[in-house]
Parts: C-alpha cells; sequence; structure tokens
C-alpha cells in the first residue's frame, strides 16, 4: 500500500487562505415563522395538502452534488474512506494517503466546481422535461454547499468559494422551475463514527483518522481557524443520543435555507421519527417552512416538504412520501415520489446510467400511480454533466415535446394500467423488487378532464394493439369513445372498439423511440 499526495493537492492548499476561519453564528434559536401551522403532527396533519401545482409538475431533476464528487467513487465515500475493508478505502489511500494524514477534509478545497454552470445547466433541465429543481444544501459529509451561517465548512468558505444553491436557485428563478433544496445531515453525527478509529493492523495501526483532530491541532494548516470537530461531529458511540448542541445546529442551518432561498419544497433524507427523536425544537422545522411559504405567497400554501415514512398516530399526512428507489404497486391514495439518479448517486467511475427508455418507463409508471419522479443527475467534481447525461437528458425533453401533455396535469384513471408487466418496490430485484420488461399488451393510463391517455410500450411488429380495459360494456369506460389519436403523428389512426377491447391499428413506425400515447376522446 502507498501512501502518498500528488503534487497538485500541494498546490490547492498553497492556494487556499483560510488561516482565519470564521467561527459559526452561535446556537441561539433562530424564530420560527407563525401562522396556521403548530410544531405538532396533529396540527400539520389538519392543515397540510399537497399543492396542485406540485400535483401538475410530475417531474423534477436533481444535482445530488458536492464534494464526494471529486474523487469519483460513488455514493458516501467521505464515510467509506474510513472503512477498511471497503475498496473506497484502499482508492483514497493509493491516490490522496492514508486517511490518519489526508482526510475527507483535505478533499474538500479540490472541489472547485471550476466548470459549474448553473445558468446553462437549468436550461437544459428544464429543456429535459423538469418543472422543478433540487440542489443539494448538504449531504451526510455534513458540509454546507451555500452561504452557511451556521456551518464554516462550507462552500463560500472552502472549495468553490461560491454560494451554490444561491446560484441554482437564480438560475431556477430564471427558468420559471420551483426550486426544492435537501437536507441530508441530520444523520451526519452518527454517520461520521468511522473517522474517529483508526487502523486495527498494519503501519499505522493504533493511529487515529482525522476525525479526531481538534481546533488547535490545525495551527500553521490549510485549515487553521476551522475546528475539524464541526465537519466530522463529536466522537460517536452506538447507543448516544445527540447533543442538545448538535440538534440546535440542525434546526438552524435548515431554517437559515430557507429564510435564504425562499424554496417551494424541502427534502429530508430522513423518517418522520428523526423530528420526533429532536424534540420540541426539531418540530419546528415543518412549521417554519410552511408558515413562511404562506407568508410569502399571500397566504396560499405552495410548500412541499417530503419526507420517507408516514406518521402512524394521524390520518392526513403532514408532508409528502418520498420513496427512495422505490415504486408503488398500485394507485396511492395520496399524492408521493419516486426519488432515483440515472446511476450512482455521486458520480462513479465506468458506471452504467440508465437508458431514456428505462426513465420514460419509469415516468409512465410512477404517474399513473398518482406520483412524481425526481431524477438526479450525478455531477463532476468540477461542475459538468458526462456526455452521455447531457444525451440522456436532450433525449428526454425530445420525448416529453411529443408526449407531455399525456403527463403535466394529468391524474390517476380508475386503474393504473394493464397486461403482465409489474413494477414495484425495490428498484433493485435482489431486494424484491419487480421491473419486468414491458409487452405490447402492457399498457398505463392518466386522464385530464374528460380525455384518458393510454401508454403503449412496444410498436407490435402486426401493426395491432388491444387495449381489454376499454372494452365495451365495461364499467371502467362506460362512455363512447369519440375518437382516438397517437400522439406526435398527424392524420386519423383505424381503431374499433368491441367486446374485447379497443382494437387499434397502426402503420409505419412511431415518431417517438419509446412509449408512445393514444389520446381517447369521449364521445359526444
Amino acid at each position: 500500500m502507498k501512501f502518498f499526495s500528488h503534487a497538485f493537492l500541494a498546490l490547492s492548499f498553497a492556494a487556499f487562505t483560510a488561516s482565519a476561519g470564521p467561527n459559526p453564528v452561535p446556537f441561539t434559536n433562530l424564530p420560527t415563522a407563525t401562522g396556521v401551522f403548530a410544531p405538532t403532527w396533529q396540527s400539520l396533519a389538519a392543515n397540510y395538502r399537497v399543492p396542485e401545482w406540485f400535483r401538475d409538475a410530475k417531474f423534477g431533476i436533481w444535482s445530488h452534488w458536492g464534494p464526494q464528487a471529486v474523487p469519483g467513487e460513488g455514493d458516501w465515500y467521505a464515510r467509506n474512506m474510513y472503512l477498511p475493508k471497503n475498496p473506497n478505502y484502499q482508492f483514497h489511500a493509493t491516490n490522496y494517503g492514508h486517511p490518519s494524514q489526508f482526510g475527507y477534509k483535505d478533499i474538500l478545497p479540490l472541489f472547485k466546481a471550476e466548470k459549474f454552470d448553473a445558468d446553462a445547466q437549468m436550461k437544459l433541465f428544464k429543456r429535459a422535461g423538469a418543472k422543478y429543481f433540487f440542489a443539494l444544501a448538504n449531504h451526510h459529509d455534513n458540509y454546507d454547499c451555500f452561504d452557511s451561517a451556521y456551518q464554516p465548512w462550507n462552500s463560500v468558505n472552502i472549495g468553490p468559494h461560491k454560494d451554490l444553491v444561491g446560484l441554482w436557485a437564480k438560475a431556477a428563478k430564471q427558468e420559471g422551475l420551483r426550486l426544492g433544496i435537501s437536507v441530508h445531515n441530520a444523520r451526519s453525527w452518527y454517520w461520521w463514527e468511522p473517522a474517529h478509529l483508526s487502523d486495527k493492523t498494519g503501519p499505522l495501526a493504533g493511529v487515529s483518522y482525522d476525525g479526531n483532530l481538534t481546533l488547535a491541532d490545525g495551527q500553521g494548516k490549510w485549515w487553521d481557524g476551522y475546528d475539524p470537530r464541526q465537519l466530522y461531529c463529536e466522537p460517536y458511540k452506538a447507543g448516544d443520543k445527540e447533543s442538545a448542541a448538535y440538534i440546535q445546529q440542525w434546526v438552524n442551518r435548515t431554517k437559515d435555507l430557507i429564510n435564504k432561498y425562499n424554496p417551494d419544497l424541502l427534502y429530508f433524507d430522513d423518517q418522520h421519527n428523526r423530528f420526533e427523536r429532536f424534540g420540541k425544537v426539531g418540530m419546528e422545522i415543518l412549521p417554519h417552512f410552511y408558515n413562511a411559504n404562506m407568508q410569502r405567497h399571500g397566504g396560499q400554501l405552495e410548500a412541499v416538504a417530503q419526507i420517507k415514512s408516514f406518521v402512524p398516530s394521524v390520518t392526513n399526512q403532514p408532508y409528502l412520501l418520498d420513496c427512495e428507489r422505490y415504486i408503488q404497486a398500485n394507485i396511492y391514495s395520496a399524492p408521493w415520489q419516486n426519488d432515483t439518479a440515472i446511476g450512482d448517486w455521486f458520480p462513479r467511475r465506468g458506471e452504467t446510467f440508465k437508458t431514456p427508455e428505462h426513465i420514460i418507463h419509469l415516468l409512465v409508471d410512477v404517474v399513473s400511480k398518482n406520483g412524481n419522479l425526481l431524477l438526479a443527475v450525478p455531477q463532476q467534481g468540477d461542475g459538468s454533466l458526462k456526455p452521455e447525461a447531457i444525451k440522456i437528458l436532450e433525449e428526454l425533453g425530445d420525448w416529453f415535446a411529443l408526449n407531455g401533455e399525456a403527463i403535466y396535469g394529468t391524474r390517476p384513471w380508475k386503474k393504473f394500467g394493464e397486461g403482465p408487466a409489474q413494477w414495484s418496490g425495490s428498484e433493485s430485484e435482489k431486494r424484491g423488487g419487480k421491473r419486468e420488461p414491458f409487452t405490447a399488451q402492457d399498457f398505463r393510463f392518466t386522464t385530464k378532464g374528460d380525455t384518458l391517455y393510454a401508454f403503449a410500450f412496444v410498436w407490435p411488429k402486426d401493426g395491432q394493439l388491444l387495449i381489454k380495459s376499454l372494452a365495451s360494456g365495461l364499467s371502467d369506460y362506460p362512455g363512447t369513445i369519440g375518437g382516438v389519436q397517437l400522439l406526435g403523428r398527424d392524420g386519423k389512426i383505424k381503431w374499433q372498439r368491441t367486446a374485447d377491447g379497443l382494437k387499434i391499428q397502426l402503420t409505419g413506425q412511431p415518431r417517438s423511440p419509446s412509449t408512445f400515447v393514444f389520446k381517447i376522446l369521449p364521445g359526444k
């Protein structure tokens, strides 16, 4: 094993001047916006409804981006580099140095974002069909990608020297996309536990990793004035509970985000019990978000908070259910969201991205079940997108240009679809998820007013399709059919409604390479 640092690392440190890094603002509790929402599940549930704009939007894009993009070794790099049995440990030791000598904090100055262009990328995201956009404020690594008043380890002080969330917010506003911000640092305390350990074997056995460094250890170093404990948190032991100072910092950082950038969407990489665990102070976050949002929108609630579980003690849920890489089996009674990425959450060398066809199939299945799709597009450490990612986004945009009316502003039909293929559960079949390939017998449905849209996934070789759910005499569609159109194609198509179903005769080839849509109009 080799322990060394490249020459460019030393140059990065020399160029970085932080000898008098700022201390965070004292942990006084930021005020909570007042209004109809109080800090109880009962008050939140009684007053919250998912706004219609979100149900109409259907598709968002997420920049899940931060310093962990620099190594190009995928998600959770910051933690995994301290785990000797993890491949990230070996990669880090070989390319940067042993984590006792060159830790994650030393990756931060390498996060330059020198090719980052928020305006150009937001135009691309809009062209790809997104109606809302999410910026990552912080990951479990506890580094803030914004001008943070409560965390000195942030992108304005260290790394890009840019307010990344602020640049994203400005670009989203210019393009007319709703702004979302994702918050992942509530679990940073125990997530960082390995950084406080050491090797158990080898030449540096027993030498603490850099998570145990203190403010005094930084004297004369590039990070002079910055306390590593504010990044890595205090040492954690199993069973420990978060300190009051840790909870207050999390609350203040989140309120700071809301107050500075006025998002309409706020994503928490947590479940409802995290807020309960953080007590009265933690329960202030949602009412602050909702009340502040109503004040900004003239008394109308436009806010969408997204959490990964529901509160069992209330009937009406006080936020949107977010399902990470998970698909509902049927039409869900409440609006929900599937969040996924085109590859890994952070860029990984040599990874294979989802195809546009796969993403479109996923989108259609989710929307047919009363959901939205949030798609993460991983950026490189320099802020650029891989050419393959750009191509995927452009192809999605082409598909939306032809078929977007069957997605935006729609609601579920009486049934989400028909056919043998079922998509449900985890994206991973190893975890029990189902993702069977679509056939010419598979359809998904959405509605808008009296119009029904039927999505087909395979262009039949003989040109014949049969939608059994639209057979004459069935209660699902009791009225008459006045016309059938193929989106993106001019002219009439041949169709006939029989006791077997709606028979459609196609000719030629589809303009859309995947997932074409029939617009079914009611009879007079």
